[in-house]
């Protein structure tokens, strides 16, 4: 069978590369940015270092967590109207998924009207470990209160910049939130049915240098050898999965966070153990093409594993461990969600979950009472 292993962006990476800004070519740049990095001087500084490359900047300041149509919109008028051949995004997750949404739909409008829109260069600077969408071809759009997940390699882009300086200032909550997503990121690329030895290697590293790391970054984010590593990991994972795609992890934090409005870190990691119990089968056999994955993992992370159920059972704790120690919440109930709501709203959200882009890659194939059973183990 034939198999394909894809690397589009160039990456720059650890301090002080964001001055990689003033060798690049072109004459306009459109930032898309937020008030955080506005306030913190990140904004300014990705300017000045555009001037110096001779490049006069348009910024957009108006992300919004889970960005929606409507934000889309609006940053695809000004963007039009700056007539720029640079694209940058500084940000979260959110800001990168704006920038990829303005990019993706001011094509599609342009194309329809037969304007012929010429692709930017499109530079994307993180400013959170976790998401790894300055690698990835994904962005997740919110439409009519459900989270949409576009992938296509139009929205990878061709610059990544991982400068560690611009995550130093990062809540502890969200050095948590953000973490573990990459962390799932990399687990559910490694059970993936689309895994190779190459997004096998990528996937392993992450893994490692998340559980070394994440702990110490979450208590001091000045750490800079941590947020080194954490960042990178977060990219390499981003590497991975856009290689692999996903599963089931994602498919139902997104149908949670459309509905409740939780933080997408924080989905991931509440359903992160029951999604590895049920691939895993562990109720059952425990004899499954993931469950011999992920004893694999335990045994990366020097766990016991001399069956395969041991080693899922090890790796559950260890995650479990670590969770606990960054602060995450075990179930839903903790997040100040009602549970009568949440109950009435799973058949919905598991009928969202089980149409979602990241569900065909998963290992198991689930049913929509599979994917029920999930959300009431973390009600």
């Amino acid at each position: 069978m034939e198999c394909t292993f894809k690397l589009k962006p160039d990456i720059y990476f650890n301090m002080g590369s964001i001055q990689v800004l003033e060798n690049i070519t072109g004459s306009r740049a459109f930032i898309v940015s937020d008030s955080i990095m506005e306030k913190l001087g990140y904004l300014q500084k990705t300017i000045e270092h555009l001037n110096k490359a001779g490049i006069s900047s348009t910024v957009f300041t108006g992300v919004r967590p889970d960005p929606g149509i409507e934000v889309i919109a609006e940053g695809m008028k000004l963007y039009e109207e700056s007539g720029a051949d640079v694209l940058v995004a500084i940000g979260g997750g959110s800001t990168i998924d704006t920038a990829k949404g303005i990019m993706y739909f001011s094509w599609h409008m342009g194309n329809t009207k037969n304007k012929g829109m010429k692709k930017p260069l499109f530079i994307a600077i993180p400013s959170t470990s976790g998401t790894g969408s300055e690698v990835t071809n994904f962005t997740v759009i919110t439409s009519k209160g459900e989270k949409v997940c576009i992938v296509d390699d139009f929205v990878a882009p061709d610059m990544a910049i991982l400068d560690s300086t611009c995550i130093q200032n990062v809540p502890q909550r969200v050095i948590a939130d953000t973490g573990i997503d990459a962390l799932v990121h990399a687990i559910e690329s490694y059970v993936s049915i689309k895994a190779t030895d190459f997004t096998d290697a990528l996937c392993e590293k992450t893994i490692k240098l998340i559980f070394e790391n994440l702990e110490s970054l979450y208590q001091d984010a000045k750490n800079s050898d941590a947020r080194d590593h954490v960042q990178n990991a977060s990219c390499l994972a981003g590497i991975a999965f856009t290689n692999t795609g996903l599963g089931i992890n994602h498919s139902l934090a997104h149908a949670m966070g459309g509905a409740f409005h939780i933080p997408h870190g924080r989905a991931n990691a509440i359903l992160l153990n029951p999604v590895i119990e049920y691939n895993a089968e562990l109720l059952g056999s425990a004899n499954t093409y993931a469950a011999k994955r992920y004893a694999k993992l335990a045994r990366l992370l020097q766990l016991q594993a001399r069956t395969y159920r041991e080693g899922v059972v090890n790796l559950i704790g260890a995650i479990e461990k670590l969770e606990r120690n960054l602060g995450v919440e075990k179930s839903v109930s903790s997040l100040k969600i009602e549970q009568d709501k949440f109950k009435t709203t799973m058949e919905q959200m598991a009928e969202t979950a089980l149409l979602d882009r990241c569900t065909p890659t998963n290992p198991r194939k689930p049913s929509k009472e599979d994917l029920i059973g999930i959300y009431q183990k973390i009600s």
